[in-house]
């Protein structure tokens, strides 16, 4: 019996879904439809819960518009979410970030660990000779 169940839920579950996790700033784009068109609206803010697994999984995003905090729950694998963007990654110490409610301003910022394009860059850039140690290198 719990066969057919995983094969009907493994049938609804989304291939997509970018790797996230408790902390990471994130932007979701939900499906809004207005008449008969429809459109994405985005919702960025800071990861601060994850709950459930398989179809029944949902996180939790936070952030503050106005000087007001707006949390908004979104099941992972909605059919109505078009895609989840990541910004950045924080280092974190707690598996659900609650305690972000009662602070503001600076107090509310999360340590992030954001690899940039140039910190990927660097790597392959020093292993290449600068051009003061081409002509050396040619030499020996």
């Amino acid at each position: 019996m719990s066969n057919v169940l995983d094969t009907i839920t493994a049938e609804g579950l989304k291939k997509d879904v970018p790797q996230f996790d408790i902390g990471d700033q994130v932007k979701v784009f939900v499906k809004i439809k207005e008449g008969d068109k429809t459109r994405d609206q985005a919702f960025g803010g800071t990861v601060i819960a994850r709950k459930g697994s398989g179809a029944n999984e949902t996180f939790t995003v936070r952030h503050v518009a106005f000087g007001v905090g707006v949390e908004k729950v979104f099941p992972v694998h909605s059919p109505y979410i078009s895609r989840i963007e990541i910004e950045a990654h924080s280092h974190v110490r707690r598996a659900k970030l609650y305690f972000l409610r009662g602070l503001k301003g600076k107090s509310a910022r999360l340590r992030t660990t954001v690899a940039s394009k140039a910190k990927d860059a660097a790597p392959a850039a020093a292993e290449a000779p600068t051009a003061a140690e081409a002509p050396a290198a040619a030499e020996a």
